[in-house]
């Protein structure tokens, strides 16, 4: 089975790693708050302290990392904290991407430029990516996660 991280592991991504533990799949998830680690190491996913602003912290966590699900289209802030980021934040996770053993990234649309810059990195870096389609949650999660750890390395799904 494969390992996943989710970047933004509240109540929707505890419920995600949930459904891909039953599934026997291991699962890392992000927080920026400490006193957040137990609820989701009850979740099944072992708690890594990391923002997302500091794209930095993420990098230690893509260690044998399969697929990555960014799972903050509700993540809250300003106006120019939440373009930071969708934008240039999350263009330098994608980045870092390239030199990870991930083989595939999960996105969280928030609108139309988040969505031209993950399919931007997919063209630039032969990045597989799936977008997170509107749905039941989790089960619409599930499907592009499916999807990618399913694929051919060489195509997308």
């Amino acid at each position: 089975m494969a390992r996943v991280l989710i970047v933004g592991c509240g109540c929707r991504g505890q419920e995600l790693a949930r459904a891909l533990v039953a599934q026997g799949h291991a699962v890392r998830g992000t927080t920026r708050d400490p006193a957040r680690r137990a609820a989701i190491a009850a979740a099944g996913a072992e708690p890594v302290l990391a923002d997302p602003d500091r794209v930095g912290t993420l990098v230690a966590a893509l260690h044998g990392v399969t697929i990555v699900v960014w799972l903050l289209a509700g993540a809250t802030g300003t106006p120019e904290q939440l373009r930071e980021l969708h934008g240039p934040r999350l263009w330098a996770l994608l980045e870092k991407l390239v030199d990870s053993p991930v083989r595939g990234y999960v996105h969280e649309r928030v609108g139309e430029e988040d969505a031209d810059l993950v399919e931007t990195a997919s063209r630039t870096w032969s990045i597989p990516v799936a977008t997170i389609p509107s749905g039941p949650w989790p089960q619409a999660a599930m499907a592009p996660i499916d999807a990618l750890l399913h694929s051919p390395p060489d195509q997308k799904p």
